[in-house]
């Protein structure tokens, strides 16, 4: 399917707050399931722009996390830790 420029800007705005596929959908009206499927994909337009999204909220929710990780927190700091070994596991 194709999606025009808007489209794409707000799927990866919308999957930054972790809006679910099914809600994209009905906001940027197209057919969930062809959503789904292109999303699924993970080569097309559509689904890098989700997964940026995404992978973009990440980066600012684990900065705070390392953040309070800095301070001591002993949550942040086993997060911070678990977060070390996701990405040593992906290296």
């Amino acid at each position: 399917m194709e999606y025009t420029e808007e489209q794409l800007e707000q799927v990866e705005k919308l999957a930054s707050i972790y809006m679910k596929i099914s809600d994209i959908a009905l906001i940027i009206e197209v057919n969930e399931d062809d959503l789904r499927s292109d999303i699924a994909a993970q080569i097309t337009d559509v689904s890098l722009r989700y997964r940026r999204g995404k992978a973009l909220s990440k980066v600012q929710i684990r900065s705070q996390e390392m953040a309070l990780a800095k301070v001591g927190s002993p949550l942040a700091l086993e997060n911070a830790n678990k977060n070390l070994l996701d990405m040593e596991d992906d290296e």
